[in-house]
């Protein structure tokens, strides 16, 4: 089992419940924070030291306060640490449960493990950190779709922004001066046009609505 663990979530409730996991995994070696950039320092201190966290669990919403922070949520940190520390085994433990953000966080910054928050929140965290410690990847039934290769859809960030602003009830017209303004490629009527066309195709929608109806229940947006 794990012998040394980080785990970093703003509400001291959320770390007190996971430090009761980790208890009773008897994993006594345990550093507790709530910011992500205390996160940073010490397992940069920690691998400095010769001493490194194995696994570091950690949310991706951070409320922002008085107190100035480089890593603005556990996003931002989890791509650092990635590239930084390859070693190091990262989960989530987070109330996002859209199927898009999950694949990212596995397919671009190699997390192991991915535990929605809810009633079944420890009880699956207790199972995800057991499947990680034998080199299993571990997701929450409800994102388990992420690591299904049908859920690897043709459909790219880009794409996402498109059915965001559809979604908000913009028009083509809306959303191509929108791109426009942000120097955003492709940004012309015509392509945003064919773009959503081919999503509608892709989805098997109706029109507009049906298609952002469907979206959203995939948890795409």
């Amino acid at each position: 089992m794990f012998k040394k663990v980080i785990v970093s979530d703003d509400l001291t409730s959320i770390n007190l419940g996971m430090l009761t996991v980790l208890d009773g995994l008897q994993i006594s070696n345990v550093t507790s924070v709530q910011y992500c950039d205390d996160a940073h320092l010490r397992i940069q201190k920690a691998a400095q030291d010769g001493e490194p966290f194995e696994l570091f669990i950690t949310d991706l919403s951070f409320k922002k306060d008085h107190r100035e922070q480089k890593y603005q949520g556990g996003e931002d940190l989890i791509q650092e640490l990635h590239l930084k520390y390859p070693d190091l085994k990262i989960m989530v433990y987070s109330i996002e449960d859209r199927i898009q953000a999950v694949k990212r966080l596995l397919n671009e910054f190699g997390i192991k493990g991915y535990v929605c928050k809810g009633r079944r929140g420890l009880i699956d965290l207790h199972k995800g950190i057991l499947a990680v410690h034998n080199d299993e990847i571990y997701v929450s039934d409800g994102v388990a779709q992420a690591l299904h290769k049908k859920a690897n859809l043709e459909i790219d960030d880009y794409d996402i922004l498109l059915l965001k602003h559809v979604s908000l009830g913009m028009s083509q017209d809306q959303i191509s001066q929108l791109c426009k303004d942000k120097n955003m490629s492709p940004n012309s009527l015509s392509s945003i046009e064919k773009r959503l066309n081919k999503l509608r195709i892709q989805f098997k929608a109706k029109n507009a609505i049906h298609l952002v109806a469907i979206v959203k229940d995939l948890g795409l947006i």
